[in-house]
């Protein structure tokens, strides 16, 4: 079974830092671009963070400097670290991951985690 988890969200201050993982199964991040989205309340959704599958990565300017994308491919897990986080950081974060694997597109999503930046 193919399945995307995301854990790390909860409830912080401003100023304050959270790690998001992003725990796969039944396949591996090698080989997948991997990336975190976000979604704030009244807002579409948005490409935080981006990680090729070169290694490449990319940040929306509102988090660049402060968030950062990796990935422990032993562990098959992606991460995000947040720091120095704002209110307007506050959103469901979402795990994902695609590539083309023998001709067929694989993208898979994980269902989010809330984060919260208040005092």
């Amino acid at each position: 079974q193919v399945q995307v988890v995301e854990s790390g969200g909860g409830l912080v201050q401003p100023g304050g830092s959270l790690r998001l993982s992003c725990a796969a199964s039944g396949f591996t991040f090698s080989g997948y671009a991997v990336n975190w989205y976000r979604q704030a309340p009244g807002k579409g959704r948005e490409l935080v963070a981006g990680d090729s599958t070169t290694g490449s990565t990319t940040y929306a300017d509102s988090v660049k400097g402060r968030f950062t994308i990796s990935r422990d491919n032993y562990k098959n897990t992606v991460y995000l670290q947040m720091n120095r986080l704002k209110p307007e950081d506050t959103a469901v974060y979402y795990c994902n991951a695609n590539a083309v694997v023998l001709g067929r597109k694989r993208d898979y999503w994980g269902q989010g985690t809330q984060v919260t930046v208040s005092s």
